[in-house]
């Protein structure tokens, strides 16, 4: 239950970044991400700075290295690839390229001792509920010459930006399950200090000046916005992840991913002050359906084997 909680509390705190470009009128997205990161970064680097002061362990060269690899695959990697993606093919292919993550975590991280049968109802449903919130965006998508020029170079970033994410899913879920002596709160510090670091590159290069973002109007609540999904969106979430990580399987925590698109959909009509259409209501039932059918196939071999 821990793990479940853990897991839909990052699923929340997630969705947050689907609107919080929006709420930071004038900043572009990578502006957002560069400094929410940039805002994960310099906390993790606070509290790291307390912890080894009051004698906690320093990572060693190998943790460093796991910590730097996995928080350009798991954050400033994956969506400086998502951003030019979007740049290249819009926005609507991208988006049904990176929904199919939960799919693909839930299919590699299935463990040996869950069979597909118990997967499949899982799996219909959030890949029913994928279809049906990208089905409209689709309707606008160009066909003809779809997979030439920067149309097919941004369909290509953005498999990348899949493959990306599901990596790190799969390997930071590894990484947290093969080293119980290193806490959660300690893991997400070094992800944080690695991602703050990635987040300085991503600004530089593809970021816009400081002083033009301290011009626009309502610059406070913008930077405010980005703090806060720093510290939510990125510090607490990442320390949530890693709580799920080390106690559900992947295939699991997979299919809790798919709670990140169900509670920005709810942060997205409250901010909008609009009810979701027919069909978006369709797709949420789709996905708690699909949330309640893992937890249980999850569970089943469990109880079997405390009956036994």
């Amino acid at each position: 239950m821990t793990g479940l909680l853990a897991g839909l509390g990052a699923g929340a705190l997630w969705g947050l970044v689907f609107v919080a470009p929006r709420m930071a009128q004038g900043f572009a997205a990578v502006d957002v991400a560069s400094l929410r990161f940039m805002t994960f970064g310099a906390m993790s680097l606070a509290l790291m700075a307390w912890g080894l002061w009051r004698g906690a362990a320093r990572p060693t060269g190998a943790q460093v290295r796991a910590a730097l690899g996995l928080s350009v695959l798991g954050f400033t990697g994956y969506y400086t690839l998502l951003v030019l993606a979007i740049g290249w093919a819009g926005t609507a292919v991208p988006a049904l390229i990176i929904g199919t993550i939960p799919l693909w975590v839930m299919v590699l991280g299935k463990p040996e001792h869950l069979g597909w049968r118990q997967l499949w109802p899982g799996l219909l449903c959030t890949a029913g509920g994928l279809a049906l919130m990208v089905w409209a965006d689709l309707a606008h998508v160009p066909v003809a010459g779809a997979f030439s020029g920067r149309y097919g170079w941004g369909i290509a970033l953005a498999l990348l930006s899949m493959a990306s994410w599901t990596a790190f899913a799969l390997l930071n879920a590894r990484w947290v399950k093969g080293h119980p002596e290193v806490d959660s709160a300690q893991w997400t510090n070094w992800l944080g200090v690695a991602t703050g670091l990635g987040a300085l590159l991503l600004w530089w290069g593809l970021g816009t000046p400081w002083s033009q973002l301290a011009a626009l109007p309502g610059f406070g609540f913008s930077i405010a916005v980005c703090v806060f999904t720093g510290v939510g969106s990125a510090w607490l979430a990442s320390l949530l992840w890693t709580m799920a990580s080390r106690r559900l399987s992947a295939s699991l925590c997979g299919q809790l991913i798919v709670s990140e698109t169900l509670f920005a959909l709810v942060y997205s009509f409250v901010w909008d002050a609009t009810w979701p259409l027919p069909v978006q209501w369709l797709a949420a039932v789709l996905f708690v359906l699909g949330i309640v059918a893992s937890v249980r196939a999850h569970r089943e071999p469990a109880l079997e084997e405390v009956h036994l």
